[in-house]
């Protein structure tokens, strides 16, 4: 069988930046555009917008919009010019959620202590995608009235939250370095120092006592503890089990002195049944 001539259109598209050619940045752009849409955007995103949140050419936006449209992964809506999440990506989350073993585990044990903490506290186990943490599980006292308004599904910062600074800390060197990169990128001159002091913060307390605290640095008024977690299981990715609320329901010392040992606890525990 004769080799294919190199064709350098062709080979853009097999080619990722760094050169290997295993990595198809052509999917890798579509992923990015399901990436974009978040669970406040109810109106949906228009080929503009979803440029400016991607990075990409309006052009390859455009194409890539228009792949996604015929395969039913986005839904278009001719009045407003914008799309939506179509029902077959909804087919996506839950295969990643059904083969997610320590979910099950984890929920059982996340909403007995979210009952003792009471109104106002979510808690919530999370992994990495991209430069946001999402939500994999969630759970809130089932008696309580308020409580910081996320669910599975929802998307948090890795460079600010509790729980994306507990997977940095925590993820494999090589892994932490290009996070780094990522954040250094993205930060101000005057950002950057305290995100890098921040989380090497935050592998010196989870080393000392198993988990980081942190207290408004993610939002003003939301203080929250995150632990990560290692399954037994190879295939289990590196998740972070995480507990937050306003800063009145959950003043530091609460979070210190009382909650944060339980999640620890709560961490272990799931660890040694999954």
């Amino acid at each position: 069988m004769r080799k294919r001539a190199s064709d350098p259109a062709v080979d853009a598209l097999l080619e990722g930046e760094d050169g290997d050619r295993q990595f198809v940045t052509a999917l890798h752009r579509g992923l990015e555009i399901r990436r974009a849409f978040t669970l406040t955007d109810k109106a949906g995103l228009g080929n503009r917008e979803l440029a400016e949140r991607t990075g990409l050419p309006n052009s390859t936006v455009s194409r890539l919009t228009y792949t996604l449209l015929k395969l039913g992964y986005l839904v278009y809506d001719e009045g407003t010019g914008r799309y939506r999440m179509g029902v077959p990506v909804l087919s996506l989350g839950y295969a990643c959620l059904g083969g997610m073993r320590v979910r099950d585990t984890a929920q059982i044990h996340m909403q007995h202590l979210a009952d003792e903490c009471g109104d106002g506290v979510l808690v919530a186990l999370g992994g990495r995608d991209d430069m946001t943490m999402t939500y994999v599980a969630a759970a809130r006292a089932k008696q309580g009235m308020i409580s910081l308004q996320l669910d599975v599904g929802s998307r948090i910062s890795l460079a600010r939250s509790a729980m994306g600074r507990a997977y940095t800390a925590a993820c494999p060197e090589a892994e932490r370095s290009l996070i780094m990169e990522r954040i250094e990128e993205r930060a101000t001159p005057e950002e950057w120092p305290i995100m890098k002091d921040a989380i090497a913060e935050a592998a010196e307390q989870i080393a000392k006592r198993g988990f980081y605290a942190n207290m408004g640095q993610w939002q003003t008024h939301v203080n929250s503890i995150a632990v990560p977690y290692r399954s037994p299981q190879s295939d289990t990715p590196l998740l972070v089990f995480n507990l937050g609320g306003p800063s009145y329901v959950l003043p530091k010392e609460r979070l210190e002195n009382d909650l944060g040992p339980k999640l620890v606890q709560v961490v272990n525990t799931v660890a040694r049944v999954s």
